[in-house]
């Protein structure tokens, strides 16, 4: 696949950057819920998605899209290509579908978590109310 012009801002080629600051860049072009479910669907996909099957499955405007579509080229995610007067899109590495299925199974796992120790708090008694201890303080302090 012959990829597109690029922006000439490439995040990834400053040796002097430490890795902490480039993954953090990474992790820039992951940051809006649209750009991962892009990726979802590109992840998903037996082969290369055109612009407008990709405004298909996730029912954006195009513009919307198209800006999109150009913060995960310059972080690297995907790539385009021109097919005559369409362009396709997929992911610039295989490791990024590996990456969003990391995330689904850590953001599992955080909730399996997150409800088991609802679920144990089930028994315990409720606190009191701000209000209702507000106002012991209140009259506490009142008849001293």
């Amino acid at each position: 696949m012959e990829p597109l012009n690029q922006d000439p801002i490439d995040n990834f080629t400053d040796a002097n950057r430490p890795l902490y600051e480039v993954k953090a860049n990474l992790f820039k072009g992951l940051a809006h819920p649209v750009r991962v479910r892009v990726l979802e669907v590109l992840a998903n996909a037996d082969a290369d998605l055109s612009v407008s099957d990709l405004l298909t499955d996730t029912g954006l405007e195009a513009s919307h899209l198209s800006q999109h579509l150009s913060v995960l080229r310059r972080h690297n995610l995907v790539v385009a290509e021109r097919r005559g007067s369409l362009v396709f899109y997929s992911l610039a590495y295989p490791q990024v579908a590996d990456l969003l299925a990391v995330a689904r199974q850590l953001l599992v796992e955080i909730l399996e978590t997150t409800q088991q120790r609802l679920i144990s708090t089930v028994g315990l008694p409720r606190p009191a109310s701000t209000d209702a201890r507000s106002s012991l303080l209140t009259s506490d302090a009142v008849s001293r």
